[in-house]
């Protein structure tokens, strides 16, 4: 074999060794440039952010209490809440996910009010869902508000790295002008306060969660593959907690950060009430080459899609 042919020879496989190495975790893209919206607000210890929620011994801080891992084993999984209820605010956690075989597994990241109002809570979901065999990690985002939980407006992500290797960022922006989903300060999802969503939208003072569970009975491929406690113990590793928003005052209860003085509110400005032009390019760059699922297109689901569809 000549030189030549031997070079030939060895570009091809190295071609194939990429393609099959890249194929196996789905297409590599490099996002785009995007305003980081967490350069604006402050790193929280743990303590200072969250309170146990259950399973207390999964739950260890680390590095002096700027970070901790939340953990599932066969016992118990584990969960923090917020100390404060906020009434709109920007929230975000960077996530080092399970690496191995996770499938079953639910890390969320997450605001609710069920505590408070379990026949008309809101939620807004970050769930990161566990995979089967080599397959990535899903990213699940959810929305409702006032108990409009019969209409699912699930959207599903693949992800553009390996979100077990390091720490990730995911955030969420939510005020009285929309809620934006956030992947390292990209934006994946935006819904618009208007009046399509309505009352749909969450308008009521939620906590923040985080919490690491087992879902096997829906999460991955529906309860085809439960979790493995054979791969336990599964270790979420939280870090960089920030949550600057309107803390909604015990003493009192009238306050609100639609009408209250602005101070009340850290993300009622001008910069914080629609996507600028970078933020949505890195909006329409994530739902063109990652999104795979969205309600508002599932027409086997929804006969008559949600009326905020018709204006997305």
């Amino acid at each position: 074999m000549s030189i030549l042919q031997m070079r030939s020879l060895l570009l091809v496989l190295f071609i194939c060794s990429f393609v099959v190495a890249v194929s196996s975790r789905g297409p590599v893209y490099k996002p785009p440039n995007v305003e980081k919206l967490t350069d604006r607000f402050a790193h929280q210890p743990v303590d200072k952010a969250f309170s146990n929620l259950y399973g207390d011994k999964n739950i260890h801080q680390l590095n002096n209490g700027s970070s901790v891992n939340i953990i599932l084993d066969k016992s118990s999984g584990s969960g923090l809440i917020s100390k404060n209820r906020y009434y709109y605010g920007f929230f975000s956690v960077a996530i080092k996910l399970p690496s191995s075989f996770t499938s079953g597994v639910v890390v969320a990241f997450y605001l609710s009010n069920a505590d408070m109002y379990p026949h008309n809570h809101d939620e807004i979901d970050f769930e990161l869902l566990g995979h089967e065999k080599r397959r990535n990690w899903v990213l699940q985002t959810n929305i409702y508000g006032n108990g409009s939980t019969k209409t699912g407006r699930e959207e599903k992500f693949y992800l553009w790295f390996d979100p077990t290797v390091e720490s990730h960022q995911y955030s969420i922006l939510w005020n009285n002008h929309h809620t934006v989903f956030l992947v390292d300060n990209v934006p994946v999802r935006e819904v618009v306060h208007n009046a399509a969503i309505g009352s749909a939208y969450p308008s009521k003072p939620m906590s923040v969660y985080a919490t690491i569970w087992d879902a096997s009975e829906w999460a991955t491929h529906g309860g085809k593959y439960a979790v493995n406690y054979k791969y336990a113990p599964f270790v979420a590793s939280l870090g960089q907690i920030e949550m600057g928003g309107c803390i909604k005052q015990k003493t009192d209860p009238t306050q609100s950060c639609v009408t209250g003085p602005s101070t009340y509110d850290p993300v009622e400005g001008q910069e914080f009430a629609k996507l600028s032009k970078q933020q949505t390019t890195g909006l329409n760059w994530a739902r063109g080459k990652h999104m795979f699922y969205s309600y508002c297109k599932d027409t086997s689901r929804y006969k008559a899609l949600p009326a905020e569809c018709n204006n997305a």
